[in-house]
């Protein structure tokens, strides 16, 4: 077990995801508009953990996923209507300037996104294409959950 102090996250009004961790980092909303902090799972040099800074989207960071299939992959999406996809560094270095693939935007802020739990390289859209794969019927009100059933078969939603 472990301890992580000192980390400021921010206070986001969504129903996503703000805290996320790969085998090799941990994801938060930072206090920043469109920013997450990134820090490293395990502890450098002399015991300590670097938190760096992720520039994401112009606007709020809504929900953010690693890949079940590539711990260095993480989607983010936000309230400018877009997701996008980045890779990570291996360790402390860097971390990317820009996304490897920004999908949108889509004519709505994005609330929830998630890996699916079997196929690699489905999120929202099919594989790295710019077009959805499907949409989903309204809800009538702000999506709060979404869950892909382990085998990958069926995507459950709900709402207000």
């Amino acid at each position: 077990q472990a301890w992580i102090g000192g980390i400021r996250a921010g206070s986001v009004a969504s129903c996503g995801n703000h805290v996320k961790a790969s085998c090799r980092w941990i994801a938060f909303n930072a206090e920043a508009a469109g920013v997450l902090g990134i820090v490293p799972l395990e502890c450098e040099d002399g015991g300590k953990r670097t938190v760096s800074q992720l520039c994401c989207h112009s606007d709020v960071v809504t929900d953010f996923d690693f890949s079940p299939f590539d711990q260095l992959l993480l989607a983010t999406g936000s309230a400018d209507e877009t997701v996008k996809v980045w890779r990570l560094p291996e360790s402390s270095q860097d971390m990317p300037s820009g996304a490897g693939l920004t999908l949108g935007p889509g004519g709505h802020p994005l609330d929830m996104l998630q890996f699916h739990p079997t196929a690699d390289g489905v999120l929202a859209w099919e594989g790295w294409q710019p077009q959805p794969l499907a949409a989903l019927d309204s809800h009538g009100d702000q999506l709060q959950s979404l869950a892909w059933k382990g085998d990958g078969r069926l995507l459950g939603t709900s709402c207000k």
